[in-house]
């Protein structure tokens, strides 16, 4: 953790000793003394010209869930239009996961653009469901990375350095993630940085961008008790457990939307906070719970403890260590809000100021412990709309299309900058292709 903190700190003065003036979005673009650079005017003309088909091709894809770690008629459709675009293509990795890799026509820095394709499962849907669907987004997070991988192909003779599309399985289970790092994507690629959009309950046109935070990991624990009364005993230990929770889970959609506000505003209650799930499963206790910041977990595992040896016989365990928080590097957070306003607007962006949503995690957490980088909330909530309908997870979940050309106009911009650079890597892979190195 500590060479990764390191990395991140180095990386980031780099990127603020290295950006340029943006303005305007319409054509004025960074400009770099290594020529002409991707014009944002430019990047909007090819998502205009593409973005009924991107609508349609997100559909197909709607249609067509899959479990996480049977994405494999999703990452055929991936694979064919990244191949159309004239990307290095290699499929079959960690699983069903998909890599494309475009290289620029000047040198650069090697930026990764990070992308989930599975479903939800029905279990994990909110209330229940009959089969699993997308209702967390990764459809639109699909086709909003081909999207900018096509717009970037298509003005490669502009972009400087490398950019590596990874398309994961298997996100809602919190295994895709490790799948590719453990295939080596990161090391044989030699991604310097990584990115990415996640669908949220903000308006349609508005990114909230996550300097500083991100979202809580996740830790568990079991507590067996025995003697006469065990049942009762687990009952009455499950509410004491509850009760070291500082926030609780909503209940209606006015608590959807007080979170929603309460995660834009600053020391908030999810500045600091835990979350915690605790049932009693006969002489079984059973805890799940998340906690900001993550150094919390020692704390919470202390006071579990303490209160499941508080009864006599009673055996505490943690299964695992806890799953890490995802938190986003501040400097790399607040120069890409620069971007975007400076690309987008000013009322385009938001920051967060804690974490969010606070009872859900991200494996997307395990790429920037070894990498720096940003992760996105990409607003689709129509207007007038329930917050059900823009709040991952719930049966309702209607994301409002347009997001899909916003999405990518915001990244595709963002990648072509970060991509630019004064000097290639050592093992730069321009003349050892990238993808049959994978």
């Amino acid at each position: 953790m500590r060479r990764a903190l390191a990395r991140r700190v180095l990386l980031a003065g780099a990127a603020a000793a290295g950006a340029g003036a943006v303005s305007g979005a319409t054509g004025r673009a960074v400009a770099d003394e290594r020529g002409q650079p991707i014009a944002q005017g430019a990047v909007d003309a090819e998502v205009a010209r593409r973005e009924r088909a991107l609508i349609e091709l997100r559909r197909d894809i709607h249609r067509h869930p899959e479990e996480p770690g049977r994405e494999q008629r999703t990452a055929s459709v991936v694979a064919g239009e990244l191949r159309a675009a004239g990307l290095a293509v290699t499929t079959g990795v960690g699983g069903h996961g998909v890599v494309g890799v475009l290289r620029g026509s000047r040198p650069g820095r090697i930026v990764a653009y990070r992308a989930d394709m599975d479903a939800v499962p029905a279990k994990d849907i909110v209330g229940g469901g009959p089969a699993p669907a997308h209702l967390c987004g990764h459809d639109v997070h699909t086709t909003v990375a081909i999207g900018i991988a096509q717009v970037l192909a298509r003005l490669r003779r502009h972009l400087s350095g490398t950019v590596v599309f990874l398309f994961q399985p298997a996100e809602e289970t919190l295994s895709g993630a490790r799948a590719l790092i453990e295939a080596g994507v990161l090391e044989r690629t030699c991604v310097e940085e990584i990115h990415a959009l996640h669908c949220g309950p903000f308006p349609v046109g508005r990114l909230a961008v996550t300097p500083g935070f991100g979202m809580p990991g996740q830790d568990k624990a079991e507590v067996m008790l025995s003697g006469p009364d065990a049942n009762d005993a687990a009952r009455r230990l499950a509410a004491e457990i509850g009760a070291l929770a500082t926030v609780a889970l909503p209940q209606s959609p006015a608590d959807l939307e007080r979170i929603v506000a309460d995660a834009q505003r600053p020391n908030g209650p999810f500045a600091r906070f835990v979350a915690v799930r605790a049932q009693a499963q006969e002489a079984k206790v059973t805890v799940a719970y998340r906690c900001w910041p993550q150094e919390r977990y020692t704390q919470v595992r202390q006071n579990i403890r303490r209160l499941g040896t508080s009864y006599a016989g009673a055996a505490v365990s943690f299964p695992a260590d806890p799953f890490p928080a995802m938190v986003c590097p501040e400097r790399d957070g607040r120069l890409l809000a620069q971007h975007l306003r400076r690309t987008l607007g000013h009322g385009a962006v938001t920051e967060l100021q804690a974490a969010f949503p606070p009872f859900s995690g991200e494996d997307f957490a395990l790429y920037l412990d070894r990498v720096p980088g940003t992760f996105t909330f990409l607003g689709v909530g129509a207007p007038n709309a329930p917050v059900t309908t823009s709040y991952p997870h719930y049966p309702d979940f209607r994301p409002d299309e347009r997001a899909i050309g916003l999405g990518i106009r915001a990244m595709a911009g963002w990648i072509a900058e970060r991509a630019r650079g004064t000097q290639s890597l050592p093992g730069h892979f321009a003349d050892q292709g990238p993808a049959r190195r994978l």
